[in-house]
């Protein structure tokens, strides 16, 4: 029977901890967080949770609410990330979280080399530190490691996420609006033949076709750890790719623009009327957080939606025989209504929150056996599969489409 540590038990950090109730190989779950309210809904409505406040800045907090667990899956902000890592090297535990940046103390692509610093400390003490899992980054991942193995050889990796969900109640993200409007408001950042290169936020605008959606949608460069890690590993498991970007699009990113362009997403003080403001702390403040109790979601739905659509494309370009190939893989999983059907939460916390999980379910299940730090990219054929195979489960599945060009 294992022990394990979901510490941050927010929207993402709670789903796994649900599921985790329901595994037979779980003895105890230590949902800890800084909120007790949410630490008390844990012990409250899960059999096999224990509920402990810790406070995450300080790491010793972290290690005293550890001892013992095999795994500890972190399911706060990344600025925690290097805290929650060094804990789990204190107490002898495997590590899991969702995103390696943005932070405050080091660039973008910075963080994300820090998180592969930790691949010999984690080797060392015969652990495993499975960072970026969830959905994008995290199924996205595995995904595009199985069309790169379809291939001889990789060009470019594109990964699009489009969220079309809007509803009557003014909600514009799914997730932190004060994480969304900074990520839109960021530098996006390409690998493109061996460097990683920045660009003007909102860099590139496409209309694009997606399946099931009739129209084109927008879609642009958006800042994202895929093109980082997968350009770090190019050679080692991406069979030379030479490009790799991401992409985001949807309503939320058509008023992050608008903002973007009145100079409100501005982390510069400016001067109104005598008083010194933040145009972001504004935006953040008035801005509505995503609903995450089940009462909250059920009246979103009760008031109406506009919209319900959505895509999740892996395209990955390459030489197969000689060949000029394009793979298109889409990833499918169950929108808003369905999701609070299914499991009394959003669509998105439905779909990063079960990748997440199922990424501790091969924790779990002694599933994973590379030790060292690493993104989910660098898992063996055995076990893609097994995440694969458990994902098609929950209702995330992947549809695959190759296409071969002859010169």
């Amino acid at each position: 029977m294992k022990r394990v540590m979901v510490i941050g038990v927010g929207a993402q950090g709670s789903t796994i901890a649900k599921r985790l109730n329901e595994e037979p190989l779980i003895e105890e779950i230590i949902c800890a967080d800084y909120d007790e309210k949410a630490v008390a809904e844990m012990e409250k409505t899960l059999s096999k949770a224990k509920g402990v406040k810790v406070n995450a800045r300080n790491k010793a907090d972290i290690v005293a609410a550890a001892k013992g667990v095999e795994l500890i899956v972190n399911g706060l902000a990344p600025d925690f990330n290097v805290n929650v890592l060094e804990a789990a090297l204190e107490v002898g535990a495997c590590y899991q979280d969702m995103a390696s940046g943005p932070v405050s103390d080091v660039g973008f692509v910075e963080a994300v080399e820090r998180a592969f610093s930790y691949d010999e400390k984690f080797k060392v003490k015969g652990l495993t530190a499975l960072f970026n899992t969830g959905s994008a980054p995290g199924i996205a991942n595995v995904v595009t490691r199985e069309a790169v193995e379809e291939l001889d050889s990789c060009d470019e990796i594109e990964i699009t996420v489009y969220d079309g969900i809007w509803s009557k109640k003014f909600i514009p993200f799914w997730w932190s609006p004060e994480t969304a409007f900074g990520d839109m408001a960021a530098e996006p950042i390409r690998y493109v033949d061996g460097e990683f290169k920045r660009f003007k936020p909102f860099n590139d605008p496409r209309m694009e076709d997606f399946p099931y959606i009739d129209g084109k949608r927008r879609t642009v460069d958006h800042e994202h750890e895929e093109p980082v890690t997968m350009g770090l590993l190019a050679d080692k498991v991406l069979k030379g790719v030479k490009k790799v970007n991401f992409r985001y699009g949807g309503p939320g990113l058509e008023l992050a623009q608008d903002l973007y362009r009145m100079g409100l997403l501005s982390e510069e003080e400016i001067d109104v009327k005598g008083t010194k403001i933040v145009p972001m702390d504004i935006i953040s403040k008035l801005t509505p957080p995503a609903p995450k109790y089940p009462d909250e979601i059920q009246a979103v739905i009760d008031e109406g939606m506009v919209t319900e659509e959505g895509a999740f494309r892996v395209r990955v370009d390459g030489k197969k025989d000689g060949k000029n190939t394009r793979i298109d893989c889409f990833v499918n999983g169950p929108g808003l209504i369905e999701a609070f059907e299914k499991a009394n939460i959003t669509h998105e916390s439905y779909m990063t929150g079960q990748a997440a999980f199922l990424f501790t379910k091969m924790f779990v299940n002694n599933v994973i056996e590379t030790k060292g730090a690493y993104p989910p990219e660098v898992l063996e054929t055995a076990e893609r599969s097994y995440y694969l195979g458990e994902a098609a489960k929950l209702d995330l599945t992947v549809d695959m489409n190759i296409i071969n060009q002859i010169k």
